[in-house]
């Protein structure tokens, strides 16, 4: 299942993605959640981890170019497809590395047509998963849904988007460093091991992640994990 975000102040615009959305998952098998924000300044307060954003440009207030431009301060990998009437616009748009745009109103056949480029792209982001052995049984989760992972009295905790409460599983934290890719995951603490595509905000000595949770960075990893979360934002992992 894929995590679809729409941010549209027009509501009939919204449900007309939505639609489309319901349709083009009818059509190739594949399921959506879909959640719709209706302002610029809300999508960049809540952040929503979601699998694709679309985006309208033309929002009150902050416009989603803005927004996008802010997203990707934090957050490089997520797809980002502009919804408009502004397609004077799409030159912007590549400097925010935007996957396609569409043009209002949207007809299915334009949607369908890049919704299949831009599952393309889903798939190959959501190919790679992690199993965690827990009491219930093997889990296997999608790294990008993992948020975090800590170490905590032998046990490690496993904070995994969407899901209110960590999996618990006995193992090492370094262990786990090592079968995580590094150019996702950033040690920033002998407890914490966090995934830099979750990160929602970074501090001197803490990173903010899409959950909420405030991690501090210890002073004797602060160094290279700055170093590490500055390459990831900047794009040149």
């Amino acid at each position: 299942m894929y995590r679809a975000l729409i941010v549209e102040d027009d509501p009939a615009a919204a449900d007309v993605l939505r639609a489309h959305l319901a349709r083009f998952g009818t059509e190739r098998g594949v399921s959506f959640t879909v959640e719709a924000l209706s302002s610029a300044l809300e999508f960049l307060e809540r952040r929503p981890v979601a699998d694709i954003v679309f985006l309208d440009i033309g929002l009150p207030g902050i416009s989603g170019m803005e927004a996008a431009e802010v997203m990707r301060q934090t957050d490089t990998v997520t797809p980002i497809v502009f919804v408009t009437d502004l397609a004077q616009y799409a030159v912007r748009g590549y400097q925010v590395d935007a996957l396609d745009f569409m043009v209002k109103p949207v007809e299915y056949e334009d949607f369908a047509l890049r919704m299949g480029r831009a599952m393309r792209v889903m798939e190959r982001r959501s190919e790679r998963a992690v199993t965690v052995p827990t009491t219930q049984g093997l889990r296997v989760i999608p790294e990008n849904d993992v948020i975090y992972v800590e170490i905590f009295r032998h046990d490690l905790c496993w904070h995994i988007a969407g899901e209110a409460e960590p999996l618990h599983a006995r193992g090492s934290l370094t262990k786990v460093e090592a079968e995580l890719p590094p150019e996702r995951f950033c040690r920033i603490s002998a407890s914490h091991l966090v995934n830099m595509g979750q990160i929602r905000l970074i501090r001197g000595d803490s990173v903010v992640m899409s959950n909420g949770d405030e991690l501090t960075i210890s002073r004797r990893r602060r160094r290279e994990a700055l170093e590490t979360l500055t390459r990831y934002v900047g794009g040149s992992r």
